[in-house]
């Protein structure tokens, strides 16, 4: 099981600067927001729910009996302080977690102490007891071991029933509910049989539970479909309760438009309603209270489509947002930097792989005082809908208690050689908040997709841009009604995270942007340990990423992770031998080595193709993420 490290979210002082109307409207949003837990559990899997009440019904009996002190209430059932320990480690990685699967990884973790044991603790209260005898069963057994399409192995939650469903099916419902409007992020499916007949219920979230079942699809031999509101309906009429008193204390009449868009969205259970909350969103620029709500992420569904529910809350820190507002207003600079734009003269020296026009985002660092998700990340580029992107643009947000996480010491990677480990968690969070920085801003906020739509193109057809790699015309772009999504299919995501992180590492060796940061040759951290730091980084990232791939199926179960090791690879098959990967199988090792003085010539060159790559799309890039033998000693897809 994974290492277990506890940080603290500080964030009081931030609250202690609000005035009393907005600390009143972030105490009600983060309700809100903690209020749609058991949704993200019920997504997770079918015992998550159950074990989340075990826990809280044990944490409420010591209180009551013990006053909070689980050393007595270990001694008065005769269970041992290592028993105890490794339960409350695994109830604080559950709580983290907000499940029993890892929220990077999507791998099952189960607890480290006997079951006899768990069995005693749970004496301490009769509903205690009850909760376990139901719960012990799935929560014990290693199978399935992580999340995916339903197997004997694998389970998802966004498909659950006792009847198991295919890809087919799940590409069938879906293509039907698109074809009638419905989009997918707020619903689950769920096959069932009734007499001969097979039925895919479409369980769609929202409040409302009385209206009529519609039915989309009832011919086909496949099976029918209808749509099934009340999906998460308690959970979601709590969440909009606290909307509406989070309202009363708005600071102004955007923030209390969108806040009634959400809930009406989230009453009904209808997303073109939550579209249009997030252009009202996106215009409610630089406010000190922000907050994220809606089922957003959709890293989770093995389909991709379907999202988990999201509640995040924050307080805005003005000092840190001035350096990020500085970042954005030279970005066009930095643009101008990257590999695709080399040789380019026209469109202001960006070139033809490249918008005409950067609009600047809304880029903060917050604060987050509540975070309900199974991941918590360090930066976030939202919304996820690409024409609202167009139309509207997007906001970033650094989460800076998150990132400070980076410097915990109790965190030492084990990939790293002794001789360095204080330096390199000494310069760790500098180097990793500026590379999630750029990741945000410039990862997610560049580049132009060559596209034909209705016999137009937006770029010369006649005359095609030179692919930067072959130096040959382009012989391929986006055809009529091809997405980004349906042409990558399952590696869309990692691909996007890829060419992110790549974006933001080709950069960390530029001088001028890193003073920005405050970091220069006067300064006690200077910019090339920063530049080294983050090359160690991208080592250390790749080899812990093998930590999400599940071997016995060959697959990947976080997309950061698969690109961290793509980037690996790459590193270690271009890099010219400046970055090694050392091993002492005797001593169950690995350690990373950066050669510093050979970044810039094999480090950063070997990230440029790389770049390039995934920029402008060649066939061949699922071998990028492919685990070989040599790193899991046996070979998988």
């Amino acid at each position: 099981m994974k290492s277990l490290s506890i940080h603290q979210l500080s964030i009081a002082d931030a609250f202690d600067g609000l005035t009393r109307k907005e600390k009143l409207y972030s105490h009600y949003l983060a309700r809100a927001a903690w209020s749609g837990t058991r949704i993200v559990l019920r997504q997770v899997s079918p015992e998550a729910n159950p074990i989340y009440e075990f826990i809280m019904e044990l944490a409420r009996s010591c209180q009551e009996q013990f006053s909070g002190s689980w050393a007595n209430l270990a001694v008065t059932f005769k269970v041992t302080h290592a028993d105890m320990r490794s339960f409350l480690e695994y109830a604080a990685r559950f709580l983290s977690n907000i499940g029993n699967f890892y929220g990077s990884g999507d791998q099952k973790f189960s607890p480290e102490v006997h079951e006899d044991s768990l069995k005693a603790i749970a004496l301490v209260s009769d509903r205690a007891t009850a909760l376990f005898t139901n719960i012990a069963r799935s929560m014990f057994s290693p199978q399935p071991s992580s999340l995916g399409y339903p197997t004997e192995k694998t389970q998802s939650a966004y498909y659950p029933g006792e009847v198991p469903i295919s890809l087919d099916e799940v590409a069938y419902v879906s293509q039907i509910m698109e074809s009638h409007g419905i989009h997918p992020e707020n619903t689950r499916i769920r096959k069932v049989q009734e007499r001969d007949q097979t039925v895919f219920e479409v369980l769609q979230a929202s409040v409302v539970i009385g209206d009529a079942v519609k039915v989309l699809e009832a011919r086909d031999p496949r099976g029918s479909i209808r749509v099934i509101k009340g999906d998460h309906s308690q959970e979601l009429e709590r969440v909009c309760g606290n909307l509406r008193s989070a309202a009363e204390y708005a600071a102004n009449p955007r923030q209390k438009h969108f806040l009634e868009q959400y809930h009406q969205s989230f009453y009904t259970g209808d997303l073109e309603i939550y579209k249009e909350s997030q252009r009202t969103w996106i215009r409610d620029t630089a406010p000190s209270v922000e907050n994220i709500f809606g089922f957003v992420e959709p890293y989770r569904d093995p389909f991709g489509s379907r999202a988990e529910f999201e509640g995040i809350v924050a307080i805005a820190d003005r000092k840190e947002t001035a350096v990020l507002t500085t970042l954005v207003k030279q970005s066009s600079n930095f643009i101008k930097q990257l590999p695709w734009t080399e040789g380019f003269s026209d469109n202001d020296g960006k070139g033809p792989f490249e918008k005409a026009l950067f609009e600047p985002p809304d880029f903060s660092s917050i604060h987050a005082l509540a975070y309900c998700s199974s991941i918590i990340f360090g930066g976030i580029n939202l919304p996820n809908y690409n024409d609202i992107r167009q139309e509207c643009g997007f906001k970033n947000v650094i989460i800076a208690n998150r990132m400070s996480a980076e410097s915990n010491e109790a965190d030492i990677s084990p990939f790293v050689h002794a001789s360095e480990a204080a330096m390199f968690q000494r310069y760790k969070y500098p180097a990793y908040y500026i590379w999630v920085v750029l990741h945000e801003l410039l990862g997610h906020g560049t580049g132009r997709m060559m596209t034909e739509e209705h016999g137009r193109f937006n770029f010369d057809a006649d005359n095609p841009p030179l692919n930067p790699l072959t130096k040959a015309p382009i012989s391929s772009w986006y055809r009529p009604g091809q997405t980004w999504t349906g042409v990558f299919g399952d590696l869309a995501t990692t691909v996007d995270e890829c060419r992110a992180e790549l974006v933001g590492a080709y950069l960390m060796d530029n001088t001028g942007l890193l003073a920005l940061f405050g970091y220069t040759s006067c300064s006690e951290i200077n910019p090339q340990d920063l530049t080294y730091n983050l090359y160690v980084q991208l080592g250390v990232d790749g080899l812990r990423g093998l930590q999400n791939f599940n071997v016995d199926g060959g697959k990947w179960g976080q997309a950061h992770s698969r690109a961290h090791f793509a980037i690996l690879k790459c590193l270690l098959r271009d890099g010219n031998g400046f970055m090694t990967i050392h091993c002492n199988s005797q001593a169950n090792e690995l350690k990373v080595s950066v050669d510093k003085s050979r970044i810039k010539a094999d480090g950063k060159t070997a990230l440029r193709g790389m770049l390039l790559k995934l920029h402008i799309p060649l066939k061949g890039g699922r071998a990028l993420s492919r685990v070989e033998k040599d790193y899991v000693g046996t070979e998988a897809a």
